[in-house]
């Protein structure tokens, strides 16, 4: 790689003049990180949530001052905008009927907003499944060859918290005890990527592409464009990563003139915190992201031999009287609960079920078929579980919680078995996030481990 550092276009990074109304849509994390810069940076900052704000962020925006507009969309909460920035998630072609007037420069993902301000060389990631796991391993990674890294994006902190907490640091001066990073690891999702036209990787890695958010996106060409995008503004001093069976998909499909390097299943390295053969991926792809930057073998496998996996991906979490107990929260799509279904040999207890996003659940049937003893669906979508594993051989039931469907999959279980919590959905049905839904399952365990067979 001929150059880890590059300059920033003329047109960068942007200007905000004093009292120029700046609209944040969206009241989450990168929402209120956006939200923060552009306060920074002078603008007047105006919150959007076609929600209800919560008093906390209420709280947050009279003590700086942001006006805040909470309820369905309206031209009112758009009103004399400049820029609107959408935080991850928030679908712009929704916002069309009252963005009329704005030409597309004044329309931006909150990543685009950071990006403007960073010379640092990127290291992105994307993919269907595996996104955190890998952006994780690629920060560990860099860390063993003696770089400073951020890891964030749509994990973590958001990268305008970085830039502001940069920005912060400088005018601090040597007072300050920000330590800037020789290298950024963003996660990024095709929402980001929909709306960010700028970034230019020095190492872009797509891990995998299969059905997903298929309730955001208008069809599956649409998402797909999304996660090519992330190559089409790379140089040929930078490299392009992509899963060995994608060479005919990057062919005929992928516009990039990087480098491009491919990564299997087959390396030697391992790691016995990442089971099965996706997560093999997952350590090839961070391994091959690393190598510009001068990480050797044995330092990798150091890092693998200490890493202990990441919370709520296929995280091994408890063993009760035999049982292993999984929590793969994390896993929202039909491809992660392949992956899961993959890496066990031992008999599975699955729970599955919530907001459906799309993706060929009857595809699964064969594996549903040799993997699990019993099924236990909880939540939404029932009749699109049901339906789609009709015919798939094994014992199948639904309850309205996840708890009752935990219940009586306990009451089925033998020493030996896997219970596996790996939804394949979204889970807003019943609970705040996946972090919510995976600590239901942890918590709902011990009592299962108290009590017993009956």
């Amino acid at each position: 790689m001929s150059s880890l550092h590059r300059p920033l276009p003329d047109s960068r990074p942007l200007r905000i003049h004093p009292g120029t109304t700046t609209v944040v849509v969206g009241t989450g994390r990168s929402g209120l990180a956006a939200a923060a810069l552009l306060d920074h940076l002078g603008g007047a900052v105006r919150l959007v949530d076609s929600g209800t704000v919560s008093q906390e962020v209420r709280d947050l925006a009279e003590k700086r001052g942001w006006d805040v507009r909470e309820g369905e969309h309206c031209t009112e909460q758009f009103e004399r905008a400049a820029l609107v920035v959408l935080s991850p998630g928030v679908n712009r072609r929704k916002l069309a009927p009252w963005l009329t007037g704005l030409r597309a420069a004044q329309v931006i993902a909150e990543l685009e907003l950071a990006l403007g301000f960073v010379d640092a060389p990127i290291t992105a990631v994307t993919g269907t499944s595996g996104k955190t796991t890998t952006a994780t391993l690629i920060g560990r990674f860099l860390e063993a060859a003696g770089r400073r890294v951020f890891v964030g994006g749509n994990i973590g902190t958001p990268l305008s918290r970085y830039v502001l907490e940069r920005m912060l640091a400088a005018e601090a001066g040597s007072s300050s005890n920000f330590k800037q990073a020789d290298n950024l690891v963003l996660e990024v999702s095709s929402f980001q990527l929909l709306n960010t036209s700028s970034l230019r990787p020095n190492v872009g890695v797509l891990l995998n592409v299969s059905p997903n958010h298929l309730d955001y996106h208008q069809d599956m060409e649409e998402y797909l464009q999304a996660k090519l995008s992330l190559f089409a503004q790379q140089e040929p001093e930078d490299t392009a990563v992509f899963a060995e069976e994608m060479r005919e998909l990057v062919r005929t499909r992928c516009v990039t003139r990087a480098r491009t390097v491919y990564f299997g299943t087959q390396s030697d390295l391992i790691c016995p915190a990442l089971p099965g053969r996706h997560n093999r991926a997952n350590i090839a792809a961070a391994f091959q992201a690393c190598l510009p930057f001068g990480l050797t073998h044995a330092a990798a496998q150091t890092v693998l031999d200490g890493f202990i996996g990441l919370p709520h991906r296929l995280q091994i979490v408890a063993e009760r009287d035999g049982v292993v107990f999984v929590d793969d929260s994390k896993g929202t799509t039909v491809q992660a609960l392949r992956a899961a279904l993959e890496a066990f040999d031992r008999p599975v207890l699955l729970l599955a079920g919530g907001v459906f996003k799309g993706g060929d659940l009857a595809g699964l049937n064969p594996l549903v078929r040799s993997k699990t003893k019993a099924v236990g669906l909880f939540g939404a979508s029932r009749e699109i579980f049901e339906a789609a594993w009709a015919d798939a051989g094994t014992s199948l039931f639904w309850e309205p919680t996840l708890e009752l469907a935990m219940d009586r999959l306990w009451h089925q279980a033998q020493p030996g078995d896997v219970m596996l919590l790996s939804p394949a959905t979204a889970s807003f049905d019943l609970f705040r996030d996946y972090k919510h839904r995976g600590m239901t399952f942890q918590g709902h365990l011990q009592t299962l481990g108290e009590r017993g067979h009956e």
